[in-house]
């Protein structure tokens, strides 16, 4: 049986592996962590959410920090603050039992900028960021990355699909001295493939987990057929036979998401919205109220909904199929997370059909029609 330190993973991260339940490397830790530990490389890693990317750089960064020095040794660049408090405490806990202190600081919108400013004066060793407010920190010229050694892009696709294709551009540049780059994805649009090419060496070394399959094999995919009018007593019927689950229900729009959730609240479900005109604080009460189950049901449209880790989800349901391929692949990769199974559950009406279909040859899935109603 493999294990982390087979891959070379120093005993100073052994026991707070163990304490975090981090027993057995994924494939894509598996694959990864003895390469970007023992050669200075560019890398790809491709693969679907929910894998354990987190930990497979995240080990190779810290193996290398140097704990002696106050420079900025790595960046980690992810698409929301969610997902970077998410990075920063995995990583926190595995610097548990290391023998000199790590430290790191997240940065992202949301946050009063002067705070963090502040925040940077200390000893940092590495960094998690959003790009957006990464290049406004920059260009206050609040932070000096130009000689870090190692920059990653963390779920780079949803990164794009975010508008933040200027920013990384930006970041990309600034960056460019000796630092290698890291990057993961779950799929890798032609924007991700001009990334490549721009600013990474042509021998990166590449990684693919799971290349027939870009989604998670653990999901269950569904579609239940119906016409309009039936789509929401359709959603409600498939609610009411989970209750006990909890799940994400995606639409298209933002207006698609506030009507959605007005209906099932005068229905008395527990259901909470996820959508982009949204602050922050909202935002946060939210996810709060979702993550601690006292919300069943979160709506949200695609890009609200980008970055956010939620354990132990039963199901996800399209109620609107998504435009873009890489979309459907993010929102499935919300359930059968870490090992576990989920369900994947599309209401199509016959116009819809077509679309469905095409999806299911991309990502060379099947989906299996079930009756609701």
């Amino acid at each position: 049986m493999t294990t982390f330190s087979s891959l070379g993973v120093s005993k100073d991260f052994h026991n707070a592996l163990k304490e975090n339940q981090l027993l057995v490397p994924t494939e894509i830790q598996e694959k990864t962590i003895p390469l970007l530990l023992k050669q200075e490389t560019d890398f790809i890693g491709l693969a679907q959410t929910g894998t354990g990317k987190t930990a497979a750089f995240g080990l190779p960064i810290l193996q290398k920090i140097d704990p002696s020095s106050d420079k900025v040794q790595a960046l980690i660049l992810a698409p929301t603050r969610e997902l970077v408090q998410q990075i920063k405490k995995q990583l926190f806990k595995l610097t548990k039992y290391a023998p000199e202190k790590i430290f790191s600081e997240g940065i992202y919108g949301g946050m009063k900028i002067d705070i963090q400013i502040k925040n940077l004066q200390r000893p940092t060793h590495f960094i998690i960021a959003t790009p957006g407010r990464l290049v406004d920190l920059i260009e206050r010229g609040a932070l000096d990355l130009t000689e870090i050694g190692t920059l990653v892009l963390d779920e780079a696709d949803e990164m794009l699909s975010m508008g933040f294709k200027q920013d990384l551009n930006r970041i990309l540049k600034y960056t460019n001295g000796t630092r290698k780059t890291w990057l993961f994805s779950a799929t890798m649009p032609e924007e991700i493939q001009r990334i490549v090419k721009t600013y990474m060496s042509p021998d990166a070394i590449r990684v693919t987990v799971n290349p027939r399959s870009l989604v998670n094999k653990n999901i269950k995919h569904q579609y239940t057929l119906v016409n309009g009018k039936e789509k929401y007593n359709a959603l409600v019927s498939f609610l009411e036979q989970n209750e006990a689950g909890r799940g994400i229900v995606f639409c298209k729009t933002k207006a698609g998401v506030q009507n959605l959730v007005t209906y099932l609240k005068e229905d008395d479900f527990s259901v909470g919205a996820l959508e982009g005109d949204m602050g922050q604080r909202d935002r946060d009460k939210v996810m709060r109220s979702f993550k601690s189950e006292q919300t069943k049901i979160l709506v949200a449209t695609d890009v609200a909904a980008r970055g956010i880790d939620v354990k132990d989800l039963a199901f996800v349901g399209h109620y609107q199929l998504p435009e873009q391929l890489e979309y459907y692949t993010h929102r499935s990769g919300r359930t059968a997370r870490a090992g576990k199974k989920g369900v994947s559950l599309a209401f199509v009406t016959a116009k819809e059909l077509g679309r469905l279909r095409e999806i299911e040859d991309d990502l060379q899935i099947k989906a299996e029609q079930i009756n609701i109603l």
